[in-house]
């Protein structure tokens, strides 16, 4: 019996080796199959030079201003639609997060009155108040301190607004006529999928943030004060920007190609990377572009409606009880999240349709 019972567990020890060497082999050819795809499909080595010929890709595009003017024209072609998605999100935003501050509003709008000492008078002085106020809205001085309830329900309005947009255009592009309760229904599939992806956005900004407050330090401490040191600082700190900028490209492509049906979002992360090869310096001057012009209609429509209510409150008092500005303010941020979704997705079918091989 004792004879038996070592020859057991001898074969069990021979086998257990064995299986764990199948193991480290398998694993190993994964490995290998894996690196050799990806070296197939970026064909670039570093520290080693890469002529011209073998990294530009064809990408065509229109102009700056044409290419916008489409975006703008599929909007405006289904303007009910997104008018509808628009309302349904702010209205969801007001309920569950809550709106800007009336109360901070009025109080920093009649300081800057009482502060101004003669100085921002007349039509243009108007302007640079409203101008002030509407800086202190984007920075946040307008919005309440959030729990940790509304800024998980602030964040999930965020993705639902993009997923919604998204499908919505999906669906238009391929010549169909969609409702809105379809989109509001069947665009929240991939909701975890695009979250994943949203917080790897939001790490690949992270060396800029950090960047960003090396510089704000260096400035506070008069480190700029010696020219070596200034240099080197601004040298790290431009580092850091290229690098976020350089990884953020593929990040916002990953945020389109995710939404696709059984997408995963490390398989989404990497078609995005193939897809930005050879093109990511004109990608990402679409990009900034995208977000200049959201920047400039923030400009256009809330400066002339703060100009517009502060001239109203002179006249009738109760209206600075009125939430105006901090409605608009909620309209133009969920404006802007479906603007940026329908100017990455037409660029997404941009890119596409231009089926380059990997450079």
């Amino acid at each position: 019996m004792t004879k038996r019972s070592n020859k057991k567990k001898t074969d069990s020890a021979v086998d257990t080796t064995s299986s764990l060497r199948q193991s480290t082999i398998n694993f190993r050819n994964t490995i290998r199959s894996s690196l050799s795809q990806y070296l197939s499909r970026r064909p670039h080595r570093s520290f080693r030079y890469t002529r011209r010929r073998d990294y530009v890709r064809s990408l065509s595009l229109p102009g700056y201003w044409s290419f916008t003017f489409s975006v703008i024209r599929v909007l405006l072609s289904n303007k009910k639609l997104f008018l509808g998605l628009l309302l349904f999100y702010v209205t969801l935003g007001a309920v569950f997060v809550g709106l800007s501050s009336q109360g901070t509003y009025a109080q920093l709008s009649s300081l800057l009155d009482d502060t101004s000492g003669g100085v921002l008078e007349g039509g243009w002085g108007s302007f640079g108040q409203a101008g002030l106020l509407l800086l202190s809205g984007i920075s946040g001085s307008f919005s309440p301190q959030l729990t940790d309830a509304q800024q998980i329900y602030s964040a999930l309005i965020l993705l639902l607004t993009w997923l919604t947009a998204v499908w919505l255009l999906r669906v238009i592009l391929a010549g169909k006529k969609p409702r809105l309760r379809d989109g509001l229904y069947n665009a929240g599939g991939p909701i975890v999928a695009t979250g994943i992806v949203f917080l790897l956005v939001l790490v690949q900004l992270l060396p800029a943030a950090i960047g960003v407050i090396i510089f704000s330090s260096a400035m506070t401490t008069n480190l700029f004060e010696t020219g070596f040191i200034a240099m080197m600082i601004s040298i790290v700190v431009g580092l850091l920007i290229v690098a976020s900028l350089y990884w953020v490209v593929s990040g916002m492509l990953a945020m389109i190609v995710v939404t696709l049906p059984g997408m995963y979002p490390w398989r989404a992360i990497r078609t995005a990377g193939d897809m930005a090869i050879g093109r990511r310096i004109r990608i990402l001057l679409r990009i900034l572009w995208m977000l200049l012009i959201g920047f400039i209609s923030w400009i256009v429509v809330l400066l002339p409606v703060i100009v517009l209510t502060r001239s109203l409150e002179k006249v009738l008092p109760f209206i600075q009880s009125v939430p105006i500005v901090p409605v608009f303010m909620a309209c133009m941020s969920s404006l802007v999240v479906v603007w940026s979704a329908t100017y990455m997705y037409v660029l997404y079918r941009k890119i596409v349709e231009d089926d380059a091989k990997p450079a």
